[in-house]
């Protein structure tokens, strides 16, 4: 078992930045691909950033490409993601995600991913 806690959220002004922290207990997360969705009131969870196990690769949504960029330090067992240029529409609830090495599946789909953080909330005000 995997446990995520999230961290770093708040409220920022538009063309603000926040970085926000996962951290993992519980299994290394070496052996983990990591992500980060979002959920805004009343809309379904999406697909925000993603990064592999070994760091080597990362993937984006096209609505954060060039503001956001995730990072990991495994031997800190904890995974980052710095947000500049933040956008009122920018505001959700931020939840990281790991997935074992092994799962197949797209990286952009919530249910390709075995364990969730509680979130935390960002709040950009225009």
């Amino acid at each position: 078992q995997v446990q995520l806690v999230e961290s770093g959220g708040g409220l920022v002004q538009a063309g603000g930045s926040l970085r926000l922290s996962c951290a993992a207990s519980g299994r290394t997360l070496s052996s983990y691909r990591m992500a980060w969705f979002r959920q805004a009131p009343g809309k379904e969870r999406e697909f925000v950033t993603t990064i592999s196990a070994s760091g080597g690769s990362t993937y984006y949504a096209d609505s954060v490409k060039g503001r956001f960029t995730i990072s990991r330090d495994n031997a800190k067992n904890t995974v980052y993601l710095q947000m500049n240029s933040l956008k009122p529409e920018d505001t959700a609830v931020y939840y990281c995600a790991a997935r074992g090495i092994e799962r197949g599946g797209s990286y952009y789909s919530t249910g390709n991913y075995n364990y969730w953080g509680q979130g935390t909330q960002v709040t950009v005000s225009s």
